[in-house]
Order: C-alpha cells, then structure tokens, then sequence
C-alpha cells in the first residue's frame, strides 16, 4: 500500500506540461548560444572545432574547466542567468573560446598548453581578456560587454599576492586600457554609458583610470600598476 502510495505520488507530482515548457525554454536557449557562439568562430575565421553546451544543473569546475581540456564552451544555468544581452552573451562565449583556442596549440596535442592555462592563469587570464575583446569586435559586438558581463558575476579577492588569477579590478582595468588604445570608438560612442553595471565599473575604477590618463598624458609605454 506505501508503495501504491508512493508511486501515485509521484505520478501526481510529474507536470507534463511544466516538462515540455521547460524543455521548449533549454532548447530556445541553446539555440542562442550556439547562434552567437557559431557567430564569433565564424567571423575570427576560428579554424578549429568549438562546441557550446548549455548546462542547466551543472556546476563550473574551477580547477579543470571543460571548456579547456574538451574544447567545448560549457554555459552554466547559473552564470547564464546573468545574461541580458547578446553582446555580453558573446562576451562571456569569446573568453571561453578563447581558453578553448589556446588547447589546439604546444606541445602534445595542445595537452602542455592546457596546463599553462589551468595552472598559469595569471599570465593567460590577462592575454585570454584581451583575445575576447578582439573576438568581439571583429563578430560585431561591444567589447564593452566584457566589463559589464565580469564587473557583475566576477567577485573581487582581498589581495591576488598568492592567488592564481589576477584581482577582478586589475582584470578589468586592462580590459578598459585595451579598449582605450585599440577601439577607442566603443568609448567615444559609448551605448553603455548609462547601463547600471558600467556605471559601477566607472565608480569602482576611479583610481585605476586616473592611472590610465597619466600613461596616456605623458606618453607612457610601461604596464601600469593596477590596483
């Protein structure tokens, strides 16, 4: 009788069409990943095999991404839900692809180079950033995107003295230094400048970009000491 009970239960429980809507929702977002995705290798001319993956439930493993060692971008539910446009859209699949790129080449099948990103991420978090940006630009979106999209899901570490990856205010204050210097016309045409999350990064970069616009004022060539 428990038994009956349990698995009418269960039965009750299960909304068919709760399940085909849900289901409808992770195809239409798939759909939108792999449009963009497709979008940024296709314009960089990317001549090596990405896949993108939506991954609802699943959670991103910081120490081996997947995106890295199977040279497929992985899209997490809970990262996805800080979306809200295309462009940072492409911004968070162009610093994946980025990491997926850079397993195809060295040595042993892209094998030594897949360490040096896991384990060098300073070094490459850097260079990664900066490859988005251009990803970006060249598929056609705002590589502004790329601070919007990390100033809200990115948190900010006490000191990166002894860490593996590079403070988030330093990540993005490179970002906007690259900006700045190579595609100045995203600032001087500026569409996020009254975007909340851009408002925040500029309230929270007031040191670092005065730094910037003394390297600039005097012509300065050396890497600027973020903080």
């Amino acid at each position: 009788m428990k038994k009956f009970l349990l698995v009418l239960t269960l039965l009750l429980s299960f909304n068919p069409v709760y399940a085909i809507n849900n289901l409808a929702a992770d195809n239409a977002i798939q759909s939108r990943i792999d449009n963009v995705g497709v979008r940024l290798l296709n314009f960089n001319k990317i001549q090596k095999r990405i896949v993108f993956v939506y991954d609802e439930e699943g959670k991103k493993n910081l120490i081996a991404s997947k995106s890295v060692t199977k040279r497929q971008v992985i899209v997490y539910g809970t990262a996805y839900k800080s979306i809200q446009t295309d462009d940072e859209l492409a911004a968070m699949l162009a610093r994946e692809i980025s990491s997926a790129v850079k397993s195809y080449s060295g040595m042993w099948g892209g094998r030594l180079d897949t360490i040096q990103v896991v384990l060098g991420s300073k070094k490459f978090e850097t260079v990664a950033d900066k490859r988005a940006v251009d990803y970006m630009v060249k598929a056609g979106y705002n590589p502004l995107a790329l601070i919007v999209y990390i100033n809200k899901t990115c948190p900010q570490g006490r000191s990166d003295k002894f860490a593996r990856h590079n403070l988030t205010s330093k990540r993005l204050a490179r970002i906007y230094e690259y900006i700045t210097y190579k595609y100045p016309q995203f600032l001087q045409n500026n569409s996020y400048i009254d975007n909340e999350y851009y408002q925040n990064f500029l309230l929270n970069s007031v040191e670092n970009r005065k730094k910037l616009e003394q390297k600039i004022k005097y012509g300065g060539v050396g890497e600027v000491e973020y903080e």
